[in-house]
């Protein structure tokens, strides 16, 4: 498994601080990004976090995956590669 997850259906409310602290708890973060709409400068409802290695990547995905974070129930995944551009 990889280190970095695919995290959804994140609240407009939650911040790259608030999803770091509830993933660090599973292990060491290196990287968290929320997407952000570049017209409205709003989180698009989704974000990557990369952990330093995989096992806490795993052990994330079966923890946290539909539970709650600022009244949404968040999808943990593992990120997939992004389709090359046409």
């Amino acid at each position: 498994m990889k280190n970095k997850l695919f995290v959804g259906n994140l609240s407009w409310d939650t911040t790259e601080d608030s999803l770091r602290a509830m993933f660090g708890q599973i292990g060491e973060v290196q990287e968290v990004v929320i997407i952000m709409d570049r017209r409205t400068n709003r989180s698009k409802g989704f974000g990557f976090v990369t952990f330093v290695n995989a096992e806490d990547a795993a052990r994330a995905v079966e923890e946290l995956n539909g539970k709650e974070l600022d009244g949404r129930e968040i999808n943990v995944s593992e990120a997939r590669d992004p389709k090359p551009r046409e």
